[in-house]
């Protein structure tokens, strides 16, 4: 799995970059079915990623189970 660099250090993989890329384009928060719809990513590994971002800071979930990328998320882009 590929990863990049985040801001504070911790790596970021290709699949969670992808998330986040589709949480930009989406401009509205999301849930994982339209992540996996946008992205082809298995429903599973979006959930994973979406917790381990949120718990980052990477991504917020201002409605239950829809998400939408906070400023430092968006700064990794």
């Amino acid at each position: 799995m590929k990863t990049a660099e985040t801001k504070g250090g911790d790596e970021l993989t290709e699949e969670q970059r992808t998330i986040l890329k589709a949480l930009s384009r989406a401009g509205a928060p999301c849930g994982a079915k339209e992540i996996a719809a946008t992205t082809g990513l298995e429903s599973k590994l979006i959930t994973s990623c979406l917790t381990t971002l949120k718990k980052t800071g990477l991504i917020d979930s201002p409605v239950r189970c829809k998400y939408t990328l906070t400023p430092t998320g968006r700064a990794l882009l």
